[in-house]
């Protein structure tokens, strides 16, 4: 078994051996310890602590900085082979009851033995804390993402309800020019119809003016020969009225003349 050393490091403080003096072993709660202050170095701080106060008055905060030595057995008589950080990460291979030790791995594989009491099962609040604030900031970014995709869509959504009555304005113009349409569509059919049907009466008519100009035809062709017959006919009546006109005058005797 090693001898314990008894050698003190600056800024670290070796374990007690245990049971010893108990007590002692919560030195091991902080990082470091300075060297020790002489009774007349402590007045004089407090002293120009008390004197200072009221100008240089601060509010600080305990810091939750804590080493705990790595050993290479069961007991602070032990050799210190690493100090660990508050918060790292350890691998337990072994538990010693009696003792308080137990044989822990580091994450670089480098193995000892760490006071049982000062392992948690949890992270600590630090680590927790910067988990949560980690989580809080990748859902606040997550939140911002959301919230502009929102915006996006409520974009697209007055564009769309613009384009919609766009639309609706368009379809209410088609509407209105598909009635029109219809309309003239219905008075092109009404005129299609009569114009078949002038069409028809323009036939009917020419048929008709045919037949007339026809008939006048005849009529003129019946004129000129009742005219020809009636100036034949005149023509006959005063040559037999020149030949019997003479012998219907009485006849005078010239005697009476003289």
């Amino acid at each position: 078994m090693t001898r314990p050393t008894g050698r003190r490091q600056e800024g670290l403080t070796q374990d007690l051996p245990y049971p010893e003096r108990p007590r002692k072993n919560k030195q091991e709660r902080f990082i470091v310890i300075h060297k020790p202050f002489t009774l007349t170095k402590l007045l004089a701080a407090a002293l120009l602590t008390a004197l200072c106060l009221p100008a240089f008055a601060q509010t600080k905060y305990v810091d939750d900085e804590l080493l705990i030595m790595l050993r290479s057995g069961e007991g602070n008589q032990f050799r210190i082979l690493d100090s660990l950080k508050s918060g790292t990460r350890l691998e337990v291979l072994q538990e010693g009851d009696e003792s308080g030790y137990s044989k822990v791995r580091t994450q670089d594989g480098q193995e000892g033995w760490v006071l049982t009491r000062y392992l948690s099962s949890q992270p600590i609040a630090r680590d927790r804390l910067a988990a949560a604030q980690n989580k809080l900031e990748r859902t606040e970014a997550a939140l911002s993402e959301a919230q502009k995709k929102l915006e996006a869509l409520q974009s697209e959504r007055n564009q769309l309800a613009s384009s919609e009555d766009s639309l609706q304005s368009r379809a209410s113009k088609l509407s209105a020019e598909l009635d029109r349409i219809k309309e003239v569509s219905s008075n092109a059919l009404n005129l299609d119809r009569r114009n078949r049907e002038l069409q028809e009466s323009n036939q009917q008519l020419k048929k008709e003016v045919e037949v007339l100009t026809a008939e006048n035809e005849r009529l003129e062709a019946k004129k000129e020969s009742d005219f020809m017959l009636l100036g034949a006919g005149l023509v006959g009546l005063g040559v037999l009225i020149a030949i019997v006109l003479p012998w219907l005058k009485p006849t005078r005797k010239t005697d009476n003349w003289a």
